[in-house]
């Protein structure tokens, strides 16, 4: 018996890039300094010193890339600072998403509250917050969290363009996968050969 299967001809591999967190999409999720001070307010929340925290984890970056300068190459410096920015700009930009979820939540309870036949949105016993209530705290506190992480964020991009001399970009890694796996070829082979 005669078997005229043959190994399939997929390209070996197909690459993907990764991309990481941007400082743009830092600055679309988290709240500006306007925005913070405006849910401090409103919520009587502290005020942030946004260009404190920015320019504390500026300095702090170029003290770094300071004592570090003996030991470090330019390039092997530009990598370590490569890595430090992008965990800041990746913590911000979760900051910023969680936030995000946060007002969508906050939003969707007050809708609910405001429908008078609905007992399950109605306020709680005196002394204690309606559950819209509660929820538009926690989007506040979380949208404050996430504009101090944005300020931090846009201190240490600061410093890195400063130390390296060009703008900082997310790291993009190439996710390599392969059309079939080795195995799967394998056994295909096996299996015509047996007819």
């Amino acid at each position: 018996m005669t078997s005229n299967a043959r190994p399939s001809r997929q390209s070996g591999k197909i690459v993907q890039l990764r991309k990481g967190a941007s400082l743009e999409m830092v600055r679309l999720a988290c709240p500006d300094s306007a925005q913070a001070s405006l849910i401090s307010e409103s919520f009587g929340l502290p005020v942030i010193d946004s260009e404190g925290i920015c320019d504390l984890h500026r300095k702090i970056i170029v003290d770094t890339a300071e004592s570090l300068n003996e030991g470090l190459g330019d390039r092997a410096m530009q990598i370590h600072l490569q890595r430090i920015v992008g965990s800041y700009v990746g913590s911000a930009h979760g900051a910023g998403q969680f936030y995000s979820r946060a007002v969508s939540e906050a939003r969707d309870a007050t809708a609910k509250s405001a429908n008078d036949t609905r007992d399950e949105d109605l306020d709680g016993p005196a002394g204690f917050d309606s559950n819209a209530q509660r929820k538009r705290e926690f989007a506040a506190d979380m949208g404050i969290q996430a504009h101090a992480l944005r300020c931090a964020a846009e201190g240490v991009v600061t410093a890195y363009e400063e130390i390296v001399g060009e703008a900082w970009k997310p790291f993009e890694r190439q996710v390599e996968t392969s059309g079939q796996s080795v195995d799967r070829k394998a056994a295909e082979l096996q299996m015509a050969a047996l007819g």
